[in-house]
């Protein structure tokens, strides 16, 4: 026969009022948080596997940001050789126009002004540093000021590039490195060369463009066409090799967020809190709080005590 006694009943009462309230907490707090726990102790059967696949979303995160810093990079060189590429064109039409109008009164300036617009583009920076410099990343690539610096005594195209011929590549992932290096003297040499011919004839005597072309000056440009023909072709394929890796990048970049997604869809599957039943299990703890601590009250009132006085 069991004993029943005040304590004994006060005891059992109190016990399970902290057990409903302990669940309440437990409840409450993966209803708040979304979550199953707060540390990998709350994950025992899983720990293992979990610590995996954050190490391999953590993995997938750090690649992405690498491809971010990569694609805006090729995205400005893009910009630069753009630049470039109308630089040349430019060069063609006043070239073509001159030989249209058989004039060439501000030939010389045009011209002069689109070799500027050229250097400057394969001087592009992205963070502060040269895009086309190989690994002189804080050296100049591309010093030619002007027609006139070009037919300097002595001068060889090569002296206007400083760049050195380091292959600058990146790995987009574990698997994936790609080449994003592109060189000034790669852009240019072929470019300036064009340029170097237009000032030498310029400083020649049959040279001096200004007013009505002589025949010699017609038979000059009408050959300087094609070499601006095959600068335009030159830069086209290097912006195009340039927009393939871009796409390159951009497809890891898909496969990655792609991996993220599967990978953190199995990580949720794992931490995250069945929210409908988080909900009815503190629902149910609060309940059982509320029905231990009523009968709590009323085994309070029922004392030997109260009766006596």
């Amino acid at each position: 026969m069991n004993r029943v006694s005040t304590v004994g009943n006060y005891s059992a009462i109190l016990a399970n009022l902290m057990a409903a309230q302990r669940k309440q907490v437990e409840a409450g707090e993966q209803v708040s948080t979304q979550k199953n726990g707060s540390d990998l102790k709350d994950y025992a059967r899983n720990a293992e596997m979990l610590t995996a696949m954050r190490s391999v979303n953590a993995r997938a995160g750090g690649f992405l940001e690498q491809n971010a810093l990569i694609a805006d990079r090729l995205t400005t060189q893009d910009t630069a050789l753009s630049q470039v590429s109308d630089a040349i064109k430019a060069t063609r039409e006043a070239i073509a126009e001159a030989l249209a109008s058989g004039r060439a009164d501000t030939l010389v300036e045009d011209v002069d002004a689109q070799l500027r617009n050229a250097v400057e583009g394969m001087n592009a920076r992205y963070g502060g540093k040269y895009l086309f410099s190989g690994g002189q990343i804080n050296t100049k690539p591309a010093v030619a000021t002007g027609l006139a610096a070009l037919t300097a005594p002595g001068s060889v195209i090569a002296d206007f590039f400083k760049n050195d011929n380091f292959d600058v590549r990146s790995q987009v992932d574990e698997s994936t490195t790609v080449d994003v290096g592109i060189t000034a003297s790669d852009i240019g040499t072929n470019l300036l060369t064009a340029y170097k011919a237009f000032q030498t004839f310029e400083e020649g005597g049959t040279g001096s463009f200004g007013g009505v072309l002589t025949d010699a000056q017609r038979t000059f440009l009408e050959g300087q066409l094609a070499s601006w023909d095959a600068a335009t072709t030159e830069i086209t394929n290097i912006t195009g090799r340039n927009g393939l890796v871009q796409k390159r990048v951009e497809a890891v970049r898909q496969d990655l967020v792609s991996r993220q997604n599967i990978v953190g869809g199995m990580i949720g599957d794992i931490t995250d809190v069945d929210m409908a039943a988080a909900i009815s299990r503190m629902q149910a703890a609060q309940l059982a709080v509320q029905s231990a601590a009523e009968v709590f009250r009323t085994l309070q009132e029922s004392s030997l005590i109260n009766l006596l006085r």
